[in-house]
């Protein structure tokens, strides 16, 4: 097989055939672990066993996930001799359904946390702000690199970083296509937490199981109001908002919640995610 070309510039070795995503439950956490060899480049087939990931985390019952590598890197992005050929076929990138891999992590309904070490770059980048929540280790370098090999972000990574920064800071980021530690990100408010590097695993898996322990339903409602709310407005977001509340009110959580205070106090509640 011949070397590939990444957003990250760096010229890559063949895959050695390794099981491109773990996949565990660790208590009511599902952990994904990306390991397609070398950098976890992001293709077609790769970005479709991510959403297969996804809904597997569901059908067990996971109340939160994490998105992790197992690789020395996140992700150097995407797999750009993968892109050349689509785009040769005159297929494209429409091929890659990426609108798809998008909507997949939208629209679970239980808290996605990317864990970020090494190299973030590009379609790495865009998985990970795909995700509710960014860990990063200090040594973590992370951007939208796109613009260094004549592209911009296509998963969408402007999107989500104006979402994040704000319109200025997406500008920036994406038309100068560096690199940033992630402090810097963290700052910008693009990620959630900066750890140190020895400290991510158990920080990612210390959030995810606070996570967990909570409200299921109601953390469901709240990614949707998030997701209408960005994309349609705070008006938008209030007039759906009974609608998507509906469900906390019914669930179990809730009774056991309020049960809970009048017995016990605030903070005692023991959720069971239904």
């Amino acid at each position: 097989m011949p070397e590939r070309r990444t957003e990250a510039g760096q010229t890559l070795s063949p895959d050695t055939g390794e099981t491109p995503i773990g996949r565990r439950i660790d208590d009511r956490v599902a952990v994904l672990t990306l390991r397609h060899r070398p950098y976890n480049l992001l293709d077609a087939a790769f970005a479709g066993r991510i959403v297969e990931a996804l809904h597997w985390a569901w059908a067990q019952a996971a109340r939160v996930v994490i998105i992790e590598s197992g690789l020395r890197h996140f992700s150097a992005g995407a797999d750009l001799d993968a892109m050349s050929a689509a785009v040769t076929d005159g297929n494209g990138v429409q091929g890659w359904r990426l609108p798809d891999v998008l909507r997949a992590f939208d629209e679970l309904p239980v808290p996605i946390v990317a864990s970020v070490h090494g190299i973030c770059v590009g379609g790495g980048m865009e998985v990970a702000l795909a995700c509710d929540l960014i860990v990063a280790s200090e040594s973590a370098r992370l951007g939208l690199v796109e613009a260094s090999v004549g592209l911009h972000p296509l998963m969408g990574g402007i999107q989500r970083v104006t979402q994040r920064a704000g319109a200025a800071r997406a500008k920036e980021m994406v038309m100068l296509g560096r690199r940033y530690d992630a402090r810097t990100m963290e700052r910008w408010g693009v990620v959630n937490r900066v750890v140190p590097d020895e400290r991510l695993g158990a920080a990612t898996t210390a959030l995810a199981r606070e996570l967990a322990a909570g409200p299921t339903v109601a953390h469901a409602a709240t990614k949707k109001l998030v997701s209408i709310a960005a994309d349609q407005g705070v008006r938008a977001a209030d007039e759906a908002m009974s609608r998507i509340q509906e469900p906390i009110f019914r669930s179990e959580d809730f009774r056991a919640g309020v049960d809970s205070l009048n017995r016990n106090g605030p903070g005692m509640a023991r959720f069971g995610g239904c």
